[in-house]
């Protein structure tokens, strides 16, 4: 909790930290009117899914270019521009009058959202290296946190009984913290760095990163998506326990990640990737019992051992020599985000053709993957 404690005292840490839990707000209250702006618009599921996947395409679409966008505002800059601009966005779908204005607001949300999230993690990696300090899994940590705060929000959607106003009230919360404390982080600028010639030396480290964001994060995905059905279906458990899987899951995701930075200054990075891959091994194991509350307490260790794997790696990302910290955070997030996004799917095509429980074991063996990773990474490490 050193990491949390050093955010809640010190405002030069609060005020990146809360620029995560400010994108989760504002992504957070747009899915809860999800199910209005598909009823307001009259369209069926295939037709909502195929407009939120423009929402993806707009954060994919502008990872190429937001290290440069990064660099060439300065990073502190870019963040609190990326905050201004994603208040924006964020108002956009919930005003949409039509399927194909729906289709355009979430391009430009998702595309917003994709800048943010390059420009805060990066900011985060600076402040370590100049200041000595480690608290990117604690920022991780407020993004959760603002997924939390979005979903007490839902309790304003009778009351209200309007998605924009609503909105607003969100994106004035996150308007209003930001500019109490971004004078905190608006100076901070990335390190030249002289970039390398290409080699497959350089490269390698990047490629495994982006693995293990891909594999962490499309378990994320599954578990969010699946953890419900299999409780129905394979653990046959009581309608009341079905949401038990995701909220144990959820939150000791949070927890794992206000108490990583501390473990991750005694262990390292790389041998905390590698435990937290024991932890959902084992989650994993319980899962596969069927047991309705062994899988429920599986759920919930994997929540705490993927918690600490994409901060960690976005930490190592942002520090690999000879490349800009920008552009190493842009390469893991942008494959995090192709694995969180292609998961499922293809999960659900397992589950399809064969049964939900071996999706999950095809889960496990790509945790595997992860573990064996580690490993040559410390290698690497040590030559």
């Amino acid at each position: 909790m050193k990491s949390l404690r050093l955010i809640l005292t010190n405002a030069n840490y609060f005020g990146p930290s809360w620029v995560f839990a400010s994108l989760n707000i504002l992504f957070g209250t747009w899915v809860i009117y999800i199910p209005q702006v598909k009823d307001a618009l009259n369209i069926d599921k295939s037709e909502l899914g195929f407009a939120i996947f423009f929402l993806s395409l707009g954060v994919f679409l502008v990872f190429p270019f937001a290290s440069r966008m990064v660099n060439a505002l300065g990073v502190g800059k870019a963040t609190f521009f990326a905050v201004l601009v994603s208040c924006a966005g964020a108002m956009l779908p919930l005003m949409a009058t039509s399927y194909y204005t729906l289709m355009g607001a979430l391009f430009l949300f998702g595309a917003s959202n994709g800048f943010i999230d390059i420009s805060m993690n990066t900011l985060v990696t600076e402040i370590e290296k100049k200041n000595n300090v480690k608290f990117m899994s604690a920022s991780h940590g407020f993004f959760s946190l603002g997924g939390v705060l979005a979903g007490l929000g839902s309790f304003l959607i009778g009351p209200l009984a309007n998605p924009t106003l609503h909105m607003s009230l969100a994106v004035a919360l996150v308007l209003l913290v930001n500019f109490i404390f971004y004078k905190k982080y608006i100076y901070v600028t990335a390190d030249v760095v002289k970039n390398e010639s290409f080699s497959l030396k350089l490269f390698k480290p990047l490629v495994l990163l982006g693995l293990i964001s891909f594999i962490s994060m499309g378990s994320e995905g599954a578990i969010i998506d699946w953890s419900g059905l299999y409780l129905k279906e394979v653990s046959i458990a009581p309608e009341a326990l079905w949401g038990l899987g995701f909220l144990g899951f959820q939150t000791t995701m949070t927890l794992g990640r206000f108490i990583g930075d501390g473990i991750s200054e005694k262990l390292g990075s790389i041998k905390l990737i590698a435990f937290g891959a024991i932890l959902a091994l084992t989650g994993y194991g319980f899962i596969l019992t069927e047991h309705t509350y062994l899988a429920i307490t599986g759920f919930a260790i994997n929540g705490l051992g993927f918690s600490v794997m994409v901060p960690e790696i976005l930490r190592i990302g942002g520090n690999v020599k000879g490349v800009d910290s920008s552009q190493g955070i842009a390469f893991i997030a942008g494959t995090g985000y192709l694995g969180f996004l292609c998961a499922p799917p293809i999960l659900g095509f397992l589950a399809e053709t064969s049964s939900l429980k071996t999706s999950f074991a095809v889960l496990l063996f790509c945790t595997l993957i992860i573990l064996g990773i580690t490993f040559t990474l410390k290698k690497r490490q040590k030559a």
